[in-house]
């Protein structure tokens, strides 16, 4: 017996079950669905993300690119027009350093920063004037002197060579090839001559460094305090305080260095003056300044390279004064070392020789002569800075003891 649903047809029953085709046309519709318009597939991502460009943002970023590149050649072109300025304040900065001692000593004894400043300042000014006026003309004239004899100095050096080695020079070629000739020393040393004032008028660009110098490192020194406070109010109060650390230690230690230098300086210089002088060293003035002012300031070698020129001048024509010189100078060194230095700097800072080495070399590369002499202070103060804020171990007990000696050995 059939029903009613058993009458349907197999072709009915065909078209009503879904085919398997028919079965994945949501997915091939939801495909089709992402499909963009333009009728390709995105490609399945392969752990990148494309970069998109805003043409805004592009824009923005070119502008500020070439704000960066204009602004660093600004500021190159204001250090080529204010750098020797502000080289002239960092020499006016060491000048109040080295005041600073001395204005502190007033300052303690009930004087007023700047009446403190204006003696101090005043009494510098009036000393270096004494050594002008006493020394200055004498100094000018000496140096002409050894710049006129070079020529003659060079010819008896190579003479003697020639004794003593055989070596068949020729001096008149030697001093042709560096460019020394006898009419030119000669010319030099007569426009030397013209005394210091003549130099003073014609050196009118130094004159004017000088005062800027002067002038602003006398206000820095009387300014003190206040100085600092004008500069500190534009940092925050944490910076505030490191900046007033790092500026009275800085000044506190490089000005009583630099004090120190200046004293062992002069020492060395008036007593390596008195020996040339007692011994008949020729131009013995600007070679005892020669000493003094390498001694101090160019570590290791100073003395020695201080000692070469009056050596050379005179061993040629009077040995017995050249070993007496070197002789002289090995000894005072001794002396300087254990008797005057410890004395002066007891109160300031001491800089490791190869570093103060480093720093002059340095300081000569930047700035030439000039920055041979305040390399070594810039390189104290930095140094100040360093042991303030750095941190310091105890050494352990087998650097700290016997450490030169070669370690025992271990038994087996």
């Amino acid at each position: 017996m059939t029903t009613p649903a058993d009458d349907v047809s197999a072709d009915e029953v065909g078209a009503a079950a879904p085919s398997p085709s028919d079965a994945s046309a949501p997915e091939a519709q939801l495909d089709d669905a992402a499909v963009p318009a333009s009728g390709t597939r995105d490609q399945p991502a392969s752990g990148s993300r494309g970069i998109s460009f805003d043409p805004r943002s592009v824009a923005r970023s070119t502008l500020i690119v070439l704000a960066m590149i204009a602004g660093f050649l600004l500021a190159l072109w204001l250090y080529g027009v204010i750098g020797h300025f502000l080289f002239l304040l960092l020499l006016a900065w060491l000048l109040a350093a080295s005041m600073e001692p001395a204005i502190g000593w007033l300052t303690a004894h009930g004087r007023k920063r700047g009446t403190a400043a204006a003696i101090t300042g005043g009494l510098g000014i009036l000393a270096v004037l004494v050594l002008v006026a006493v020394f200055g003309d004498l100094l000018v004239q000496q140096v002409s002197s050894i710049v006129g004899k070079l020529p003659a100095f060079v010819t008896t050096a190579i003479d003697w060579l020639n004794q003593r080695f055989n070596l068949g020079l020729d001096p008149s070629k030697f001093l042709g090839s560096i460019n020394l000739q006898p009419g030119q020393a000669s010319g030099a040393a007569s426009s030397i001559a013209g005394g210091v004032f003549g130099i003073v008028d014609s050196a009118a660009s130094i004159l004017l460094d000088l005062v800027t110098v002067l002038v602003f490192g006398f206000y820095i020194a009387a300014a003190g305090p206040h100085f600092l406070q004008s500069i500190a109010r534009g940092l925050r109060p944490d910076a505030q305080r490191v900046f007033v650390q790092v500026a009275s230690i800085t000044a506190q230690k490089t000005g009583g260095y630099v004090v120190s230098k200046v004293i062992l300086a002069a020492l060395s210089a008036l007593f390596h003056g008195i020996l040339f002088a007692a011994i008949g060293v020729p131009n013995w003035l600007p070679y005892a300044l020669l000493v003094g002012i390498t001694a101090q300031f160019v570590p290791l070698v100073g003395t020695y390279i201080g000692v070469l020129l009056p050596v050379l001048a005179t061993v040629f024509d009077a040995p017995w004064k050249a070993v007496v010189i070197i002789l002289f100078a090995a000894v005072y060194q001794q002396i300087e070392s254990y008797v005057f230095t410890p004395r002066v700097s007891k109160r300031t800072m001491d800089v490791n020789p190869a570093v103060a080495l480093a720093a002059v070399f340095l300081g000569a590369a930047i700035w030439g002569p000039i920055g041979a002499l305040i390399g070594i202070p810039l390189t104290a103060a930095g140094f100040a800075v360093a042991e303030t804020f750095s941190r310091r171990y105890e050494l352990i007990p087998e650097l700290a003891d016997d450490a030169g000696a070669p370690p025992e050995p271990v038994a087996s």
